[in-house]
């Protein structure tokens, strides 16, 4: 049935790959050691460890730093967006009721979260009618601990504005809401683009790709960097950060490093470095949409060679990263919240 492929297509990482239709990607030749092309070097001290900060949040995803040094969770399954204590972890609620996800952890809802000084906003896919809801696929303002206002119906204006890759869910699917210039830029992983959207509603494409899964965001003025899962397998050396001037009038992307499997999202952080976050090993023969292995992600930090270091490995199903000074936390698929202490620099 069209809901159960549909389904299938959403339950996943919170990845673009959430994606099913994305063309499978040309293998390496035989032989050819994937190691070679983006060596990936260890720190030579041990590596700091991950500890369980939180668990037990339903259907976590994205998240963001808050006015008040908070982290807030969106929850997808639940409708709601919690605030989690960096330091003692304790979860409360921060505000509920937003459209929850149809189809079970990562199948839409509460994909991500971010703040424009004091009010914060929740971005919500996968709720409308091209999946047999009856919500808006947009931007939510929230007003009160249980109210919330649609400041951009993205749905409405990706299905007028189809892309020209191929794509089976005419809303999209959004992953990262970047504040950016008064405003948000937002990735698809689904139609393959990224979007400038305004507190008034007003909505414009910025860059369009070909299939290769834009993910997360990170920002510097105009500067603008965004991880790329890559098309189903998710190989290694489409696991990518690019950058591009989101200013400029069509603006291309520069590759800045490669290598992270299943890239899901980017962060600026200890000693203003760049870090990406992978997911991990992508499961042979799987289909779209189907979270990494477990335990094979990673922390990794952004050469200026365009190479890769290890910062921290052996994370389980990571979606989402922020940082607090030389701390690293991140949701996981599973419900959790771990930190990262003591990350080092290049």
């Amino acid at each position: 049935m069209l809901r159960d492929s549909i389904s299938k297509g959403l339950v996943a990482i919170c990845v673009g790959a959430l994606i099913a239709g994305c063309e499978q990607a040309t293998a390496p030749p035989s032989g050819q050691n994937l190691a070679e092309l983006r060596p990936l070097a260890k720190h030579d001290a041990a590596p700091p460890t991950a500890e369980l900060l939180a668990s037990g949040l339903d259907g976590p995803l994205g998240s963001a730093i808050g006015p008040d040094g908070a982290l807030y969770v969106g929850e997808a399954v639940a409708g709601r967006i919690s605030r989690v204590d960096p330091k003692t972890g304790a979860v409360t609620t921060f505000a509920s009721g937003l459209p929850p996800s149809l189809y079970g952890p990562g199948g839409g809802g509460v994909f991500d979260v971010a703040f424009i000084g004091h009010t914060a906003y929740a971005l919500v896919i996968g709720v409308a009618e091209d999946l047999g809801g009856d919500d808006i696929v947009g931007i939510y303002r929230v007003d009160g601990p249980s109210s919330f206002t649609v400041v951009a119906d993205l749905g409405a204006f990706n299905t007028a504005n189809p892309p020209e890759t191929d794509f089976f869910i005419p809303t999209g699917v959004g992953f990262a809401l970047e504040p950016y210039r008064h405003g948000f830029l937002v990735t698809d992983g689904h139609l393959n683009r990224v979007l400038y959207v305004t507190l008034d509603g007003e909505i414009e494409i910025v860059i369009s790709f070909s299939d290769i899964v834009p993910t997360g965001l990170a920002s510097k003025g105009n500067k603008v960097y965004m991880a790329q899962a890559g098309p189903v397998p998710h190989l290694p050396q489409d696991g990518k950060v690019v950058t591009f001037d989101a200013k400029k009038k069509s603006p291309t992307a520069t590759e800045v490093a490669s290598g992270a499997q299943l890239a899901v999202d980017v962060e600026f952080g200890h000693g203003d470095n760049l870090y990406v976050l992978s997911q991990g090993d992508f499961p042979d023969g799987s289909e779209p949409g189907t979270p990494a292995n477990p335990n094979t992600g990673a922390l990794m930090v952004v050469n200026k060679d365009g190479t890769l270091t290890v910062i921290t490995d052996g994370l389980n199903q990571p979606t989402s990263l922020e940082f607090i000074g030389k701390t690293a936390y991140f949701v996981t698929f599973g419900g959790e919240v771990w930190k990262i202490e003591d990350v080092p620099k290049k």
